[in-house]
């Protein structure tokens, strides 16, 4: 097991650390209030390789680990979470298609994706079918050489500002073996999309619902055979819930660095802030919780990145325990700050936001419990 960093992935932390430090954390609170999606900033950082971080290189990619990706987006997060949390998002589309497309597929779309002058977003989740994936009602018919979509899609990040839309549709019966992958190029007819949402936090990316109505696609655009379309998305989502547990840790790591800086300038009762021993065991207790976090994520990450038996099961794991404590640790962060925490300018209030819907997203927190819970079970049979 790991427990530090060698040269070259230190290299690689402290790249995507200044990167996040010079380019996204001064902008951060300007395109939350805008609700600005930085597609100019995201294409920067993939002239640094971070369009297509684990994309094979034949294409573009930067052919690295999921170990590297998880430092890579908790230093971004730094900056900002939710920027990270869409680039995460587009670097898990673009591995769906470079692991189960064929070569027509990945010489079409990918090259373009690495660069992000195309950006992509992931289409499972629907008004009906959350936590239920399997249970997805947005279906695709075979009419000659195109399938024919119809339906609707839900929360998608990105939707309508995006180029490339990877869909888990319904092309059989029933259930997950009835699922299909095909991806989707905006423009398409019959696609098109929902108002932006307002939500709590998130509001550096778009959030709309995307909509089909008799949308014509190349059968040719299918990812694989028919029917392995919800193990392409759960494939994708391993992965995809390691990175937004490290956005998590990002943010929450940020949050932590900024209480520091506050509890040397604030006095209270004659003494500096940093100075009461109630509020020091307070910071050493968030602390130690995000190096916990963070020592697990990388045993996960490298539990995928060995294709262990239980990796997935340490995914769900990582995923839950980085997104609780990432909260648990803003949240206390923003305490720490008393009213000024709640104030705008002081960026904690925005990572709190950022960070809530982490324990939603990429699989809840209770379907991650469910996921171990049933690992655990068949194990002892």
């Amino acid at each position: 097991m790991q427990f530090a960093l060698d040269e070259e992935q230190t290299a690689v932390r402290d790249m995507a650390r200044e990167f996040a430090a010079e380019k996204i954390a001064p902008f951060a609170l300007k395109w939350d209030e805008d609700k600005h999606f930085p597609k100019e900033v995201m294409r920067e950082a993939a002239l640094l390789g971070m369009g297509g971080i684990y994309i094979r290189d034949d294409v573009g990619g930067s052919a690295l680990t999921r170990f590297d990706a998880a430092l890579i987006f908790e230093a971004l997060a730094t900056g900002c979470p939710t920027t990270s949390a869409f680039i995460s998002i587009h670097n898990m589309a673009s591995w769906m298609i470079d692991s189960y497309g064929n070569e027509a597929q990945r010489q079409k779309w990918l090259p373009r994706l690495c660069t992000m002058e195309l950006l992509a977003s992931y289409c499972l989740t629907e008004p009906g079918a959350g936590s239920d994936a399997a249970a997805l009602r947005t279906r695709a018919v075979v009419d000659g050489d195109h399938y024919v979509l119809n339906g609707q899609k839900q929360f998608i990040s990105g939707a309508g500002d995006t180029d490339v839309y990877v869909v888990m549709v319904r092309t059989g019966g029933e259930g997950a073996g009835g699922v299909s992958t095909i991806v989707v190029d905006a423009g398409t007819p019959g696609l098109s999309f929902g108002n932006n949402e307002r939500k709590m936090g998130w509001n550096a990316q778009s959030t709309r619902a995307v909509i089909f109505e008799n949308c014509r696609v190349p059968i040719a655009n299918r990812l694989g055979d028919e029917g392995i379309g919800f193990k392409i998305a759960m494939a994708g989502l391993d992965g995809g819930r390691l990175n937004i547990a490290a956005c998590s840790l990002g943010g929450a790591q940020s949050a932590l660095d900024k209480s520091l800086s506050y509890m040397k300038e604030r006095k209270a009762f004659g003494k500096r802030l940093d100075e009461f021993q109630a509020l020091q065991f307070r910071i050493a207790d968030m602390a130690t919780e995000l190096e916990a976090a963070r020592t697990f994520l990388w045993r996960a990450a490298a539990a995928l990145d060995r294709k262990d038996a239980d990796a997935s099961m340490l995914c769900a794991m990582a995923k839950r325990f980085g997104t609780d404590i990432g909260f648990e640790v803003a949240n206390d962060a923003l305490q720490l700050h008393g009213g000024y925490g709640y104030l705008a300018e002081y960026g904690i209030e925005k990572i709190v936001r950022d960070l809530r819907v982490h324990q939603i997203l990429e699989g809840t927190n209770e379907i991650m419990r469910l996921i171990v819970s049933r690992k655990l079970i068949e194990g002892a049979r």
